[in-house]
Formats: structure tokens, C-alpha cells, sequence
């Protein structure tokens, strides 16, 4: 008897592809590039530049995420928070997704070098191959520095964001660099907290998988610190004026503030206190830089 093979409809195809980039993943990396794109140029860039960098940036993200999906298909199936991802409900099949995810990345590259520069295209390049290779097959499985290690590759787009528009790198991006590589550690040890059962069902060892809560929270504050210091550092160095020095201090006091709150009680829900509040910290500590330079500059 012919087996029944189960033809999955168009819309769900295209929507599986586009889950394999991790579309949410990618809004906050852009949110970081544009931003530092303004800094960079002290006044807003051209906006053909700013469509081309996020373009190039956007296909390079979801050429790295959709690998990652690639090699993580099995520990997916085994966790409640990625058991829907499209590789391991079927929608999309695993050549397929290899294929995809290599194709977009190329063209990343090719794009970034023709519209943008050779830096920004080695930047975004390197940044998938160290998420992949570093990251993904090394450390996710074997060390609990991985997200601490691995984030990097989520810093870079501040680096492709400066130079896009220099076609260099200097002090400044290396310290918004700084802030978004140790913000990357908190941000997400506050979401693996709430689903430390799924890590330890799959076996990954992230940190709140694998010590105590207090232990996580101690560093989750002591990262916090660093982000914060460096925010703050940042502004002097590139040039910024009180509307970000204000914002970055507020921020980062609140930053600090839920960072606290989660060494003081273990609690999942004050874990994602943090998390979520994470994410309107970055996006509000970028957002506040440009508004710097634009109002300063009356654009």
C-alpha cells in the first residue's frame, strides 16, 4: 500500500521560510544598525545607504538563523518553547532549509559588497560563520558560556551599521559593540530561566539549566553593571549629548533595577520582567542616540 504524503499549502511554505530567519530576532538586530548608522554619519545617511545596510543585514541574520534552525532540529523537537519551528513540524524539509539558508547568506554577502562596502559584507559573513561554527556547534551543546561567547555574533550589526557609513571602525562602535555583546548574556538568561526544564530536557547546557538561580542572577547583575558602564561611556566618546547621556542613565537604572529584582526572588515571572524589559531597554537605548544627534544637528 502507497504511503499518504501530506502536501503542505503554499502560504504555510513561504510562512515556514520565513520563520527560518527568526524575523523577531532580526527586527532587534536592525533596531541596533540603523541607529549607529546615524552616529556614525552625525546626521541622518542617505537613504538608499540605510536600505541597502538593512537589507544586506537582514539577509545575512536570517541566513545565520535558518543554519542554526538547520543544526538544531533535533533539540527543537525535544523543547516546548521550539517544538512549532518549521523544521520540526515538516513544513519545511531540512535540504531544503540548508539550501535557503546558504543561498540568502551569499547573497548577503554579494549584496553588501556591490551596495555597501567590503567590510560591512566581511562583518555580516563573519558574524554568521562565528554564530554557526562557534556558537551553534560548539558551545550551545558543550558550555555554559555559550550564549556568553556566542553573542557576539549578535553584536556585529552595530559594527556593519558604523561602517556602512565610514567604511571604518573606531572606538565608538567597539563600545556600542561592548554594550550589545554583554546585554546579550541578561537578556537571555532571563528567558532560559522561565524554560530552564526545556534546556535540561534537551540536554544544553545554559546557565539557569544547570546552577542555581541565585548563581544565574548574580551574573545576570553583574553584566547588567557592565552595560550600563559602557552606555555611559559611550556617550563622551561619540560625541553624544544630554538628551542620550539622560536616557542612558535612566535606562540603565531600570536595566539594573528588574536585574535586581530576580537575585532578590525566583521567580519565572520577574525573570521575564527582565526579559521583556530587555529588549525596550535596547531599543530605547539606540533610539535615544539618534534622537541625540538629530536634534542636536536640526534634522
Amino acid at each position: 500500500m502507497q504511503a499518504t504524503v501530506t502536501r503542505v499549502p503554499l502560504r504555510d511554505r513561504i510562512g515556514g521560510f520565513v520563520a527560518l530567519t527568526k524575523p523577531r530576532i532580526i527586527e532587534l538586530l536592525l533596531v541596533t544598525t540603523v541607529p549607529t548608522m546615524v552616529v556614525a554619519e552625525q546626521g541622518l545617511p542617505s537613504a538608499w545607504l540605510v536600505v541597502a545596510t538593512v537589507l544586506g543585514g537582514t539577509l545575512a541574520a536570517g541566513g545565520a538563523n535558518a543554519i542554526n534552525m538547520y543544526v538544531d532540529r533535533d533539540i527543537d523537537a525535544l523543547m516546548e518553547r521550539t517544538r512549532k519551528r518549521p523544521l520540526v513540524t515538516g513544513v519545511v524539509e531540512p535540504r531544503e532549509a540548508l539550501v535557503f539558508a546558504v543561498s540568502i547568506e551569499v547573497l548577503a554577502f554579494v549584496w553588501l559588497w556591490g551596495f555597501v562596502n567590503l567590510l560591512s559584507a566581511v562583518l555580516a559573513v563573519s558574524a554568521c560563520l562565528f554564530y554557526v561554527f562557534v556558537y551553534t556547534l560548539w558551545l550551545k551543546r558543550t558550555s555554559t558560556q555559550n550564549i556568553v561567547i556566542g553573542g557576539a555574533a549578535g553584536a556585529v550589526p552595530v559594527l556593519i551599521g558604523w561602517s556602512s557609513v565610514t567604511d571604518s571602525l573606531a572606538l565608538a562602535p567597539w563600545l556600542l559593540f561592548g554594550v550589545v555583546f554583554f546585554w546579550t548574556p541578561p537578556h537571555f538568561w532571563a528567558l532560559a530561566i522561565k524554560y530552564r526544564d526545556d534546556y535540561s530536557a534537551a540536554d544544553v547546557p545554559m546557565l539557569p539549566s544547570v546552577v542555581d538561580h541565585h548563581t544565574t542572577a548574580v551574573r545576570i547583575v553583574r553584566y547588567s553593571v557592565v552595560v550600563v558602564v559602557l552606555s555611559l561611556v559611550f556617550g563622551p566618546v561619540a560625541d553624544l549629548g544630554a538628551i542620550y547621556l539622560v536616557s542612558a542613565a535612566v535606562l540603565g537604572g531600570l536595566l539594573l533595577w528588574y536585574s535586581v529584582q530576580v537575585l532578590r526572588e525566583e521567580s519565572a515571572k520577574r525573570a521575564m520582567r527582565l526579559f521583556t524589559w530587555s529588549i525596550t531597554y535596547l531599543t530605547a537605548l539606540f533610539v535615544a542616540m539618534a534622537v541625540d544627534v538629530l536634534v542636536r544637528f536640526g534634522l
